[in-house]
């Protein structure tokens, strides 16, 4: 099926503060990887917890010059960047990336956390900073649920079958997992009521987890486990995503889940446009 998309939502942010000292060089993708480990972790932001995020990538595209607003949606249509959503956040004043990341974190957590976003762009001169974040254009034709779903299970099995590293922790290689419709059942369900509710959280909007889920769906296992994304539009930028998050990655290589269901549903009335649900079990 071909995924509908709509039409790009911009803001633009900005925020002047204080700050002394000269920004040092690497600081842009060290504010990355400050962002992208603020988003691995399940944050309070506004008063709410957020879910544990897969990092953002690095788009050349989204880096725009620091200093001055311009017209974003023009900006980043002349770079060839297919937008559906982005949002700029200027900052006047952090002396590097560890000042920044604390500007960013006290004013807008809101928008480094938001599930919708996949693409980021950094630039700096001297105390004036822009931050780029987006997400493109779903693109290309998707099979139905339960094909993308195999798809999922084959690219886990394929990342299980050698050992790795899941941030501090190592795995052995794991054996392969099974195919389980009835969690397969669930995770479409799950899939489906974040998309058209257009929420992203483990825990849906009665209160169940996804081991409350499981158990309504029939499933007998003792042991549940969930991965859960945003965004993005083939499964191969899932497993990606996942890989490059501790803990989404100690669940794809734990070696006591031996079973499998996982779907994705899209609604072009959401914020992320497609949601993706990763059951793991244990009979």
């Amino acid at each position: 099926m071909r995924i509908a998309s709509f039409v790009a939502r911009l803001a633009g942010l900005s925020l002047g503060l204080a700050f002394a000292a000269v920004a040092s060089a690497g600081d842009e993708a060290r504010l990355v990887e400050s962002i992208n480990a603020y988003r691995g972790q399940v944050q309070n932001c506004a008063g709410q917890g957020s879910e544990e995020l897969p990092p953002l990538a690095v788009d050349p595209r989204l880096v725009m010059p620091a200093a001055g607003g311009g017209d974003l949606q023009g900006t980043l249509s002349r770079a060839g960047y297919p937008l559906v959503n982005a949002q700029a956040i200027s900052l006047s004043g952090p002396r590097d990336a560890q000042a920044a990341m604390a500007a960013l974190q006290q004013s807008f957590c809101q928008v480094l956390l938001d599930p919708q976003f996949v693409d980021i762009g950094v630039n700096h001169t001297g105390r004036d900073w822009r931050i780029v974040v987006a997400r493109p254009l779903l693109a290309g034709r998707m099979g139905d649920w339960q094909v993308e779903g195999q798809q999922l299970l084959e690219r886990i099995n394929a990342v299980r079958a050698q050992p790795r590293q899941c941030g501090a922790q190592a795995f052995a290689a794991a054996p392969p997992l099974a195919w389980s419709a009835t969690l397969g059942a669930a995770a479409e369900a799950h899939s489906r009521a974040m998309a058209n509710g257009n929420f992203f959280a483990h825990k849906d909007r009665d209160g169940r987890t996804p081991g409350d889920r499981a158990e309504l769906a029939g499933y007998g296992g003792a042991l549940i486990g969930e991965n859960i994304a945003a965004g993005l539009d083939a499964a191969g930028k899932v497993i990606d995503g996942w890989l490059a998050s501790p803990g989404h990655c100690a669940n794809l290589m734990n070696p006591q889940f031996r079973e499998l269901g996982a779907a994705y549903a899209a609604d072009p009335k959401s914020d992320a446009g497609i949601y993706w649900t990763a059951l793991f079990g244990s009979p």
